[in-house]
């Protein structure tokens, strides 16, 4: 195993740090258009994680743009990007590597999750909170969807 390899779990742990629920709607998606991920969880087969996993992105999408919206920063926040980096990090580790792909994911993303923040807020004052939500999600789904269609496979 190379540093290299574990690239897409970094990666996918980065998109984690600015939409929590990203990482696990794309690696759905991937599973709905029959791809394949290197790392196993069998958790990423089951029909209702897929629907939710999407449900959940695209609600934090709408969410985070609400006044009342937390920062990421907060503990559940936190939390989400753990859950949801952990879990999308592994799958996309090599298979036999999951537990390095998930930690190397969270290490990325709870820092991260700071910067980002920091970053989304020096924006806000600049340009608003829905302009600026609304880069930000242009880019953070970009990356994730690019991150785990490089870093998976059409099933056999």
């Amino acid at each position: 195993m190379t540093a290299r390899s574990l690239l897409p779990s970094a990666l996918i742990g980065a998109v984690a740090s600015a939409r929590s629920m990203t990482p696990m709607a794309t690696i759905a998606m991937a599973r709905l258009a029959d791809r394949q991920t290197s790392g196993k969880l069998v958790l990423l087969d089951k029909p209702l994680f897929k629907l939710g996993a999407l449900a959940m992105g695209a609600g934090e999408l709408v969410g985070d743009k609400m006044k009342t919206a937390p920062d990421r920063t907060v503990f559940l926040g936190l939390l989400a990007r753990v859950m949801s980096a952990g879990i999308a990090g592994a799958a996309l580790a090599p298979r036999g590597k999951e537990p390095s792909g998930a930690a190397l994911a969270v290490a990325t993303a709870v820092p991260l999750a700071y910067l980002t923040l920091a970053g989304r807020k020096r924006a806000m004052a600049s340009i608003g909170q829905t302009r600026s939500g609304l880069i930000e999600d242009a880019l953070i789904v970009a990356a994730g969807a690019a991150i785990v269609a490089l870093s998976t496979r059409a099933r056999n």
